[in-house]
């Protein structure tokens, strides 16, 4: 089966693969051996929640986390 990506780099999955995920909406994404792999990840969204209001009650904005993570990106790379 064949999915192909897009301009903007996303891939639709074929509906008969993503039948076996039914109720899934997150995917832990890795490369390996020069494959892409999809690891179905339930959130619980009480938890999701609650870590949401954590960040909003300590001052962490979407901002400081796209900061964050393009810090650790340029670190990985070093």
């Amino acid at each position: 089966m064949l999915a192909k990506k897009t301009i903007k780099d996303q891939i639709t999955l074929p509906r008969k693969i993503i039948r076996d995920f039914e109720g899934t909406d997150y995917f832990d994404v890795t490369a390996q051996d020069g494959k892409i792999i999809l690891t179905p990840v339930n959130v619980k969204p009480s938890l999701l929640g609650e870590v949401r209001e954590n960040m909003k009650n300590l001052g962490i904005t979407d901002d400081d986390i796209e900061d964050a993570v393009r810090w650790a990106r340029r670190k990985k790379a070093s």
